[in-house]
């Protein structure tokens, strides 16, 4: 389990790491473009309700992982994600929901054909 610490407080927002690495992407890059945005989650401590922070550049932000390895992204979360975080209603994630592992890269079916000799670009040497 994570550890997400925002603003000067010193208690933080435990966060799975696999999902806490997705979040590290989506925000560090809309921070780094200078947006803002804000994140949500249910509270999942026994206690009802949910919590909203607003993240901008200005507001310290650390990330604290307790696995010392970087987990392996999901390029589709990652879209989702980000998608969620540009809308009005901003990032919205599920503390309990398990991000699938990483989609496998896309098969190559068939080759491509070379292009026609009348299309093929031609060589000619200066003697």
């Amino acid at each position: 389990m994570g550890h997400l610490f925002y603003g000067t407080s010193t208690e933080s927002i435990q966060v799975p790491d696999r999902l806490l690495s997705h979040i590290k992407v989506v925000a560090t890059t809309k921070l780094r473009r200078g947006e803002s945005f804000t994140l949500s989650w249910a509270h999942v401590d026994g206690t009802p309700g949910r919590s909203t922070v607003w993240l901008q550049p200005a507001i310290p932000l650390r990330f604290v992982f307790d696995s010392a390895e970087p987990e392996s992204l999901s390029s589709t979360a990652l879209k989702n994600m980000a998608g969620m975080a540009n809308s009005s209603a901003g990032l919205t994630v599920d503390l309990t929901a398990e991000i699938p592992a990483v989609e496998p890269a896309p098969r190559v079916v068939g080759t491509r054909a070379a292009a026609p000799a009348s299309r093929r670009p031609s060589l000619s040497v200066a003697a």
